[in-house]
Order: C-alpha cells, then structure tokens, then sequence
C-alpha cells in the first residue's frame, strides 16, 4: 500500500470541502426588488440600494429586476410582480434555485401598500405567499421593509422561505422620508450590515441592534425587527439560522 504525504492528504481534504461548498451552493440567484410606494422617493431609492448590495453580496446573480413607483407613475405594481415572479419562477430549479425578493413601502396590519399616482392597493401576507408558490421560486428570501410587516413573517416563514421584516406584526418602522436613499431598517440592514457580512442572521443581528439603538436615541417605540423561517435557504447558503 502506497503511503501519501500530508501536502496530498491536504489537497484531497481542500478538494473535496470545495466540491461540498460548491454542491451546497444555490446553482441561479435571481433577485426581485419592488419600491411600491410612488409618492414617497425613499421606496424606489431603497428598492434600488437592496438590489445592489445583495447582488455584491451573494453575486454572480442571474436576474435582477428592480421596480419602482415615483410621483410620474411606474411598474411596481400587483399585476406585475406577479408576472415578474412567475417569469422567473417558471425558469428556476425548485431544489437549487434561490430567490430574493425585497418589497419596501408603507404597510398595515392587513399588508404592505402599493400607491401608484393617488391610486392606492394592497398586497397581503396570503396573497405574496400565494403568488411565490404559484410561481414555482420554492427557495426564497423575503424582505419586507414596512410598518406592521412582521404580519408576512407570522404567514410566509418556513423552511423554504426565510422572511425578514423590518418590524413586528403591532409596531410601525421608521424613516419614511421623501429625498432620503433608506428608511431606517434598510440603512442598518441593507446599507450597514449586509454590506459587511454574507451571513444573513448575522446582518439581521447587527442591523437589529442598530434600528434599536436609533429608536432610542430618537425617542420612537421599539419596531422590533423580524426573522423567521428559512432552514433550507440557510442550509444552502452555509449559513446558520438566528436563535430565536
């Protein structure tokens, strides 16, 4: 029996971790960004930043599709993240294929608000879970960045879909500001955490700690940012769920 050293026990060892990292790895990334409300440019300015910073981030993606409102009109509508989502859906491996989808607007306790040039909708928590099974996107992140968006965490988090919101299902989010590029859970998540690690519980944590840094030095109730759901997306990511 031939002996091998430990520079060839090395290499096998290093080749064979790779051929592990690369098989858990999502073979396609694509990534939906949607500023749905037209009459406040923090929306579109968020939607773009989001796409960009998690493209860097978990790059090369195949597909990124970025929709805004503004107060001359748009396409972030229902209808057409609908289209957008089977389109891409209907092109994706359900077991390898993962999916970012960033909605950002205002929301309630029944949704998250679509306003296009005064004429207002909404999108609920069953309906965006409907339209992602529909579309065939099994593996998805959800992010949802709104007043009250907890409420898609509460009905869309679950193995195959991890669902982060910038508030809990009874507070509103912060920094809804015309002219600004974030509200203040995008900046800490998007434009502050996420831009330093890929670990998404790890960027939840941080951004988590500095939304509630920021509320308590301004004076606003605690948001309480969500994460929920998710094992699978985690899995493939080689990541490691937050501790709930």
């Amino acid at each position: 029996m031939k002996r091998r050293n430990c520079a060839q026990i090395g290499l096998t060892a290093a080749l064979a971790l790779a051929a592990a990292s690369a098989a858990a790895a999502p073979a396609k990334i694509d990534i939906v960004a949607f500023g749905l409300w037209g009459d406040q440019s923090v929306f579109a300015s968020e939607a773009e930043g989001a796409a960009r910073v998690i493209a860097h981030q978990f790059g090369p993606v195949d597909k990124v599709i970025v929709r805004a409102n503004t107060k001359r009109g748009g396409e972030a509508t229902e209808d057409n993240l609908r289209a957008t989502l089977a389109e891409l859906g209907a092109k994706m491996d359900p077991e390898r294929d993962l999916l970012f989808l960033v909605l950002t607007s205002h929301g309630d306790q029944e949704g998250v608000g679509v306003e296009n040039q005064g004429q207002t909708s909404l999108i609920t928590p069953i309906e965006l879970r409907t339209m992602l099974r529909e579309s065939g996107a099994r593996l998805s992140v959800v992010i949802v960045s709104a007043c009250y968006s907890g409420v898609f965490a509460d009905a869309m988090a679950e193995p195959d879909t991890l669902v982060i919101t910038a508030a809990d299902d009874d507070h509103a989010s912060f920094g809804c500001r015309d002219g600004a590029k974030w509200t203040s859970f995008g900046e800490a998540f998007f434009n502050d955490a996420l831009t330093k690690t890929k670990s998404l519980p790890a960027a939840f944590a941080l951004a988590r700690g500095l939304v509630a840094e920021r509320e308590r030095a301004e004076g606003f109730d605690p948001s309480n940012p969500q994460i929920a759901g998710g094992r699978r997306v985690l899995e493939l990511l080689g990541d490691q769920p937050e501790a709930q």
